[in-house]
């Protein structure tokens, strides 16, 4: 009697996580991947930088990080725009830093923020049609200015710049 009980139980539990399980991610759980299916390779221009933007090297950075990010993150392979299925462009609208605190002993900033605000636009080059308008994404990273975890500009941007482009693969998810 208590094995019988047993397997109710499990033969119950089994079919209840089974009917959680959907092939139309719009209805309950899903293994299918949260990414377009007819979307197989993406171009990745360098990034433009807007007009007040003075850092060297950051839409390359950005870019370059965008690039791994995708390769990491995605099904999608990184190609040329002649090859490419869709392609993301962007610019890198404002890089701004505050003061966060300041060492009472010196005086001196210990923590800064970065601010990092982009544009992009997903396309499918086969169609014409935007897949992913983003105007304003804001990304800020904290860093700090003071040893003994002393970090300069360089370093600070470093994060802010992987976390922007997490956060823009994040975009190319279908919608839920």
């Amino acid at each position: 009697m208590k094995a019988h009980a047993h397997a109710a139980w499990l033969t119950a539990a089994v079919l209840a996580a089974l009917g959680g399980c959907s092939s139309d991610p719009g209805r309950g759980y899903s293994f299918e991947s949260l990414y377009p299916q007819d979307v197989k390779t993406v171009a990745v221009p360098m990034w433009e930088v807007g007009q007040d933007v003075y850092r060297r090297e950051l839409q390359t950075r950005l870019s370059e990080a965008l690039v791994k990010r995708i390769e990491m993150d995605t099904p999608y392979k990184v190609t040329t725009a002649a090859r490419a299925d869709t392609e993301l462009r962007g610019r890198i609208d404002v890089v701004s830093q505050r003061i966060l605190s300041y060492n009472p002993a010196t005086g001196l900033p210990r923590e800064k923020e970065l601010t990092v605000k982009v544009s992009f636009t997903w396309k499918d080059l086969r169609t014409g049609k935007v897949l992913v308008e983003q105007p304003h994404l804001v990304v800020a990273q904290a860093y700090i200015t003071q040893p003994p975890l002393e970090s300069d500009f360089f370093q600070g941007s470093e994060k802010a710049v992987n976390e922007v482009a997490r956060r823009i693969v994040e975009h190319l998810e279908a919608p839920w």
